[in-house]
């Protein structure tokens, strides 16, 4: 195959300045409205269920997010994949902490039945879940999974007709055709509360502009892990890597996109 030439989806981000409306974590906001901004896009974070509808309907996609999940939240989020279900607009669900509790799993369930979801995005024990696999995620890190990431991935794609990502040392993205892996990024990423959260938020700015969602997908998480490794370079420790890694992502050119890109595609995945 040959390479694909994600920095024209980054210009795209760029020229385009899409709106990403966030129905998303507290912890972990101001990281994920940062992150869409450096790179050139426009966060909008709206959460009450009185707007969350009109919001979406000026956005060109949504990021769902349950880290910090209240019933009102995922109201709120229904409301809001309706909108942009009716406009169009690609819906991004990160099933964070999906087989920690009940609430969670009963919730992920919910807005996946309720709503189109087109990608859904987590670690392997979350995604391993909402796949039907009996797993245990350790709060929001995770847990042990057997089965093959590929597998899960493209298994519940199938399953749910979307795109699926699962994001660790090794990121995997599948649509029912396609498997990707996507092997940039630093290890400093895994001491850094909120990478994971700001991956998602990633993936909804680039399924903005691109609409193969898994192109859309494995390019926006390619820019974030590329502006990591960039940022990893000089930084002596979590903080000063967060502090680099948003000057990193303000900086990176296309070509260098291109150049430092590790995308794969899996052939023959069996299932």
């Amino acid at each position: 195959m040959a390479k694909l030439r994600i920095g024209e989806l980054l210009k795209k981000v760029r020229e385009q300045k899409p709106v990403v409306h966030h129905i998303t974590n507290w912890v972990t906001i101001y990281d994920c409205a940062n992150i869409v901004k450096v790179f050139g896009a426009s966060p909008v974070m709206a959460h009450a269920k009185e707007e969350a509808a009109d919001m979406a309907g000026i956005a060109s996609a949504l990021v769902l997010n349950i880290g910090t999940l209240t019933p009102d939240l995922i109201e709120s989020m229904i409301i809001a994949a309706k909108s942009a279900n009716k406009k169009g607009i690609p819906v991004v669900l990160d099933v964070c902490g999906a087989g920690a509790t009940r609430l969670r799993d009963r919730k992920s369930f919910e807005l996946l039945n309720k709503v189109k979801i087109n990608i859904i995005k987590g670690n392997a024990s979350e995604v391993a879940r909402i796949a039907g696999e009996k797993v245990a995620t350790k709060g929001v890190d995770a847990g042990s999974v057997k089965k093959n990431p590929a597998q899960i991935a493209q298994g519940l794609a199938k399953k749910r007709g979307c795109t699926v990502v699962i994001t660790g040392k090794e990121d995997t993205v599948a649509d029912k055709k396609r498997v990707f892996t996507v092997r940039n990024g630093h290890s400093i990423m895994g001491h850094v509360v909120g990478t994971g959260c700001m991956a998602a938020s990633m993936i909804g700015t680039f399924a903005a502009v691109e609409k193969d969602l898994a192109l859309a997908a494995a390019a926006g998480l390619a820019c974030f892990e590329i502006a990591a490794e960039i940022a990893a370079r000089k930084a002596e420790g979590p903080g000063t890597f967060k502090e680099r890694l948003y000057d990193a992502a303000f900086n990176l050119k296309p070509r260098t996109a291109d150049e430092m890109h590790k995308i794969f595609q899996i052939a023959n995945c069996k299932l």
